[in-house]
Formats: C-alpha cells, structure tokens, sequence
C-alpha cells in the first residue's frame, strides 16, 4: 500500500471542499469535530509548505532589501 505525498494542491482542494460542506451545513454534528481538526491539519501543511517555499526561494536569490 502505497500513501500519496501530500501536495499543496491537494490540501487547499481538500480545505476548499470542507469549508463548502460546512457553508451547505452538509456536514451533521457528530462529524463536524473531526473535519475541523482536519481543517486545521490542512491549513497548518499549507502554511508550512509556503514558509519553506519562501525560505527556500530567499535561498537561491538572496535577500536584495539590503541593497543599497
């Protein structure tokens, strides 16, 4: 059994279909808990994804705000 690597892609698609679930109240009570805990999972994955983007982009072409 092979798991599928998480992409940022499939987290906001994932996230995107929670919050409409929950805007259509499609979600009952008892399962509401747990798509909020999966929310947060997902959200912080993507904020994770984007800081080492980031650090990894300032990386490679440096830090030209101090220029000058």
């Amino acid at each position: 059994m092979s798991k599928k690597k998480e992409s940022y892609q499939s987290a906001m698609l994932e996230l995107q279909e929670i919050v409409t679930q929950v805007e259509a109240n499609a979600i009952s009570i008892d399962e509401l808990s747990e798509q909020m805990k999966r929310a947060a999972s997902l959200i912080a994955f993507c904020q994770n994804k984007l800081r080492a983007t980031e650090g990894e982009i300032t990386t490679l072409f440096g830090d030209d705000s101090n220029d000058g």
